[in-house]
């Protein structure tokens, strides 16, 4: 039997947290199966990894407000950072989505009376919101001036929405003062979750399994598994005892967990994921020394003798433990992924946020090579606040150089000429936040090399 009239959207940010991806789709498989909880698969969405950012995952709630009418049943779960921040011009809670930019965190991120009223808006009469989000890691020490970060398990404007309601729902991982700890397959309160929707624990042996049933699980559980670390906030005491999935589509029998690993929890929280590749004190030679895939969390390097490869993936975070990228001795192959820019000999470092650059002896670059700069340097000027007519600007002149550079026979003047003009506007606008450590850089940059190209 199919539990016709339920939805879900899980949310695993990934970036430093890459448990988070698993937990996401774990809880989704688990919704899906057609021999236990048995939602109709086009009815779950999950967003992981790069495809959880903030307007993919602001405009998949809207979908779901369109999707569900007040007899269906709704899942929100949301497996990432929660912050609160405080700053001069007043508090505020925020989810982080992938992609987030402490620096613009209006922009990039999403706020907790924007994720409520989404979540209000959702018409099902039966709603449960889960917020995994108070793990260890973090976003490092690099953070807008005045701008002070506490985490925080859930959003205060939920009070508001639980009080509008029997069938609201909220239960967050971790106390204020927890952290949640990550594991395998799931982290500790994912696997409580997914222990219930199988069947575990369930009051009933009648085939249902009801929102207590998951909350009641999840408080039991999740302090034995952590040493009484962790303990869920459950909000559910003036909700109707409503009926959330099958456990076994339909029967009343339970079927065996969905996964057939002996779970284990990390012993303490961030051990498991804040080193995913660790290369310190290693010499290593030759073509082997690639970094790429599915690396996610930092990287500790060692020597590196021979050719380099990042991999241009999503995944791959170069940064070591302080915020530095490793130098490697021998050539490096230039990659342009979406969030990291490695060029050159690595003897000179800078680290522009979601674009790192390991600058080049330019000796040998390529016309190709000029143009993914172009291309880095426009998705920088993009990502800062500038005044609109200023970034017009900007960017008509980034056109003009693209183009000429593009031409069998460039017009090299012309090139130079609105390279100069583009860096000089930068500098002219260095105070913006995100100028200096982004895109002006990136423009001097281009000016340099298309000197040496084309001059």
């Amino acid at each position: 039997m199919r539990f016709e009239q339920g939805h879900a959207l899980t949310i695993g940010v990934g970036g430093d947290l890459s448990n988070t991806v698993d937990d996401a789709q774990g809880l989704a498989d688990i919704l899906k199966d057609s021999v236990r909880c048995a939602y109709p698969s086009d009815q779950v969405h999950t967003l992981t990894g790069p495809a959880a950012d903030r307007e993919a995952i602001l405009a998949t709630l809207d979908d779901l407000a369109q999707s569900t009418n007040p007899q269906s049943t709704a899942v929100v779960y949301f497996s990432g950072h929660g912050y609160r921040a405080k700053a001069s011009i007043g508090e505020a809670y925020y989810l982080l989505p992938h992609g987030y930019d402490v620096n613009r965190l209006k922009t990039t991120a999403i706020s907790g009376a924007e994720f409520t009223e989404k979540l209000r808006a959702i018409p099902a009469q039966k709603l449960l919101v889960l917020l995994d989000c108070c793990h260890a890691g973090g976003i490092g020490d690099a953070k807008a001036p005045g701008l002070e970060l506490t985490k925080s398990p859930l959003p205060p404007e939920a009070a508001d929405l639980l009080a509008e309601g029997s069938g609201r729902v909220l239960i967050a991982s971790s106390q204020e003062d927890e952290l949640s700890f990550a594991g395998k397959p799931y982290s500790a309160f994912t696997l409580a979750l997914i222990e219930a929707l199988a069947g575990e624990g369930v009051a009933k042996k009648d085939g249902y399994v009801r929102v207590a049933d998951v909350a009641l699980h999840a408080r039991q559980v999740v302090p034995g598994r952590t040493r009484d670390r962790q303990h869920p906030i459950l909000h559910f005491e003036q909700a109707d005892n409503f009926v959330l999935a099958y456990y076994a589509a339909g029967d009343e029998q339970p079927k065996s967990l969905p996964f057939d690993v002996e779970p284990e929890i990390e012993p303490e929280p961030s051990v498991w994921h804040s080193v995913a590749f660790d290369q310190r004190g290693q010499t290593v030679h030759g073509p082997q020394t690639n970094i790429a895939g599915d690396v996610q969390g930092p990287v500790l390097s060692g020597q590196f003798g021979g050719p380099v490869s990042t991999g241009g993936g999503e995944a791959v975070d170069m940064r070591g433990s302080q915020g530095v990228l490793y130098k490697p001795s021998g050539p490096v192959e230039q990659q342009f992924g979406d969030r990291i820019n490695i060029t050159g000999d690595g003897n000179e470092v800078a680290d522009h946020g979601r674009a790192v650059v390991i600058k080049q002896d330019t000796t040998g670059i390529t016309t190709d090579d000029f143009l993914r700069l172009l291309e880095g340097l426009r998705r920088a000027v993009s990502s800062v606040e500038l005044d609109p007519d200023v970034a017009e600007a900007v960017e008509a002149d980034l056109q003009t150089a693209e183009a000429q550079a593009r031409k069998p026979q460039p017009n090299w003047k012309l090139v130079l000429l609105k390279l100069r003009g583009a860096a000089e506007m930068l500098e002219m606008v260095d105070g913006v936040l995100g100028v200096s450590e982004r895109a002006l850089p990136l423009a001097r940059q281009a000016l340099e090399w298309a000197g040496q190209l084309f001059g």
